[in-house]
């Protein structure tokens, strides 16, 4: 399984008395998403699965992925990639689509930094997700613990965005 993590991308800054749920992506957080997205589809990612974390940002964010990438299955907002949740939560969720040849997920750091190195099977590494970053990590099989390569990793900057 090809295992896409996304970080959201630029969001507007908390208002007072604002939600952090609720925080919007920018018109430059779209336009920067969709640059690397498009990368994202000449790389081959076509997503059968899309998971999103249930803030407002990283739906929009999903949703972008959605179009770019031409997926027509709906998006799943799952609370297991609300910011802080655990990263074996987050592997449990994705062994539920354990069928699926490509998934991807739109979330928060640092929870996904932390995702991509549980993946790779080294939970004290380190990785930097910037805003709008997209991972892929390959893994064989769906057990109790993942054994993943990190494939890629692409950034705004890396895509011209």
């Amino acid at each position: 399984m090809q295992i896409y993590i996304l970080r959201h991308g630029i969001a507007e800054v908390a208002k007072a008395g604002q939600a952090d749920a609720s925080r919007k992506l920018t018109p430059e957080g779209k336009q920067k998403l969709r640059r690397i997205l498009d990368c994202a589809r000449q790389a081959g990612v076509r997503p059968d699965v899309l998971l999103s974390s249930p803030y407002k940002r990283a739906v929009e964010t999903a949703e972008l992925a959605r179009d770019v990438l031409r997926v027509e299955r709906p998006i799943i907002e799952t609370e297991v990639l609300a910011p802080m949740e655990r990263a074996e939560r987050v592997w449990d969720e994705i062994r539920i689509y354990k069928d699926a040849q490509q998934i991807l997920l739109a979330g928060h750091e640092p929870q996904l930094s932390t995702v991509v190195c549980y993946l790779v099977g080294s939970p004290a590494g380190r990785v930097e997700m910037k805003k709008g970053a997209i991972a892929r990590v390959d893994v064989e099989s769906i057990g109790l613990r993942p054994s993943g390569v990190l494939v890629w990793l692409l950034t705004a900057k890396l895509a011209g965005a």
